[in-house]
């Protein structure tokens, strides 16, 4: 996860959990909701972030896997 994605999910879940206690406090029930689904919105950014970075491992992994059975075979 690179620091930009980082900060942009850290910056919507804050952001988010403000205008929720703002909502709260002033009785803004549009507010509020606004502000969970601020929240949720960078909780997902974090799990597509992991998935992605995760997909991209499991690629790595088995191009590195054929290359050496590549090389193995070559090398018969």
């Amino acid at each position: 996860m690179s620091i930009e994605e980082k900060f942009d999910s850290a910056k919507d879940k804050v952001a988010g959990k403000a205008k929720e206690v703002e909502g709260k406090v002033t009785g803004d029930k549009s507010r509020e909701v606004e502000g969970k689904a601020q929240g949720v919105l960078g909780k997902v950014k974090d799990t597509v972030t992991d998935v992605k970075d995760a997909v991209k491992d499991a690629v790595d992994d088995t191009l590195k896997d054929f290359k050496d059975d590549s090389k193995k075979e070559i090398d018969k």
